[in-house]
């Protein structure tokens, strides 16, 4: 048994929570929201993300986090990307050295372009912490919750780290594979958000399989491409925090992203969406943040572009997909395979 604490209460954070009761380690779930915490004491279930999902009896909930965090070994960060440095900044004065820091958050924050695990590394500088892990892959909380089966990557430039993590979550319906490719599962986590936006944008202008089809695989490219420059691994995204992550993100009812590009793709504006969605899609500061990224850079990136448009500056949704169709013509691989020679030929 290991003592775990895990801190946001949205629809992920409370999936992995029962995952590590499962596990029977001694889970404590941080929320900030007194109300979503006396809740979810209440009617042992958590009622805003997981309705029908009754919570195990073994979860220990929190809204003092001093309190949350004492004495653990681990603890898991499932806030939203925007939160990461405030809620790291909050923990601090109570951590020791040694801990292991796990996320699953998916982000790139917009101007410094940092990763989640960049942002904690900076924030958290002044401890000595054992590792921090990326824990990524194609992964609905609703599923988890129900114990769908369900595979996903733990990703460290530190082993053990990670094997710690495999072994904190792995069980019979929740597999856990490991990888030190920790650029290239956030860049995949993160940049496959702004795809699934595209995806929904498509199925709100009425377009069918072909359209999403495409779509994706050229979407993959862009993430491949931009996380090639970056240096990640391009065989990480035949994985599944890549075209795993990608393919449920882009195809489910259950991806807040897909949902809010559905709105796009049917004419709504950027608040509309926001204030319709009411919850987090991380997609939209994701799509800020890699469109200025891939312009500092020079990668080219059309479909992000596109999407930047749409969100931002108001462009037709129609406009931005007849654009693309009728762009340039070109071929399909070289573009990825050059980026790879160029990095590799010193």
């Amino acid at each position: 048994m290991k003592k775990v604490a895990v801190l946001g209460a949205g629809s992920w954070g409370t999936a992995l929570a029962m995952v590590l009761c499962d596990n029977h380690h001694q889970v404590r779930l941080w929320t900030h929201n007194a109300d979503q915490k006396e809740t979810m004491q209440k009617t042992k279930r958590n009622e805003k993300y997981l309705p029908d999902i009754k919570l195990p009896s073994n979860i220990e909930i929190f809204t003092d986090l001093e309190k949350a965090v004492d004495n653990v070994e681990a603890i898991v960060f499932v806030v939203p990307a925007k939160a990461i440095r405030q809620t790291c900044q909050k923990v601090l004065p109570f951590l020791s050295d040694d801990i292991i820091l796990i996320h699953g958050s998916k982000g790139i924050e917009p101007d410094s372009h940092y990763r989640i695990s960049e942002m904690m590394e900076e924030e958290l500088a002044n401890i000595n912490f054992r590792g921090v892990v990326a824990l990524s892959g194609p992964s609905h909380a609703e599923e988890v919750s129900l114990k769908h089966p369900t595979t996903v990557t733990a990703a460290s430039k530190n082993d053990m780290a990670a094997k710690y993590t495999q072994d904190l979550f792995i069980n019979e319906y929740f597999r856990v594979y490991t990888s030190k490719d920790i650029v290239g599962v956030e860049l995949g986590g993160a940049l496959k958000n702004i795809i699934a936006l595209g995806a929904g944008i498509s199925d709100g202008l009425g377009y069918g399989d072909n359209a999403k089809a495409a779509l994706i695989t050229r979407g993959l490219a862009e993430i491949s491409r931009l996380a090639a420059v970056l240096g990640a691994n391009p065989l990480t995204f035949s994985g599944l925090s890549g075209v795993g992550d990608l393919i449920v993100t882009c195809t489910s009812v259950h991806s807040r992203n897909w949902r809010a590009g559905n709105l796009f793709g049917k004419g709504q504006k950027l608040k509309e969406v926001l204030d319709q969605m009411g919850m987090t899609v991380e997609g939209v500061r994701t799509t800020e943040a890699v469109y200025q990224l891939s312009n500092k850079l020079k990668v080219e990136m059309p479909i992000t572009k596109g999407i930047y448009e749409v969100i931002f500056e108001q462009r037709s949704p129609k406009d931005v997909v007849d654009h693309l169709m009728t762009r340039n013509r070109t071929t399909e691989i070289e573009d990825i395979a050059s980026v790879l020679v160029d990095r590799y030929s010193d």
